[in-house]
């Protein structure tokens, strides 16, 4: 048998099993019993320092330009 065959028989039947062996485990993994609270927090960590909503544009101030903080 040469290489080709040989190589293409083990993709064909156990590098394919192996796949489903690890996409599975990850996929129990994720959905472990006991990981929604650590899912959770980490949907809502992005909004965890957030007080209040951002000003509009149009309530926003303009900045003060260089030339009036001098007093010139």
């Amino acid at each position: 048998m040469d290489m080709y065959s040989l190589m293409r028989e083990f993709a064909d039947s156990w590098a394919l099993l192996a796949l489903f062996v690890i996409f599975l485990g990850v996929v129990v993994w994720a959905f472990r019993p006991g990981s929604r609270a650590v899912h959770d927090d980490i949907a809502k960590s992005i909004f965890r320092n957030d007080l209040k909503p951002a000003p509009d544009a149009a309530q926003q101030k303009p900045a003060p330009n260089a030339a009036q903080n001098k007093g010139a």
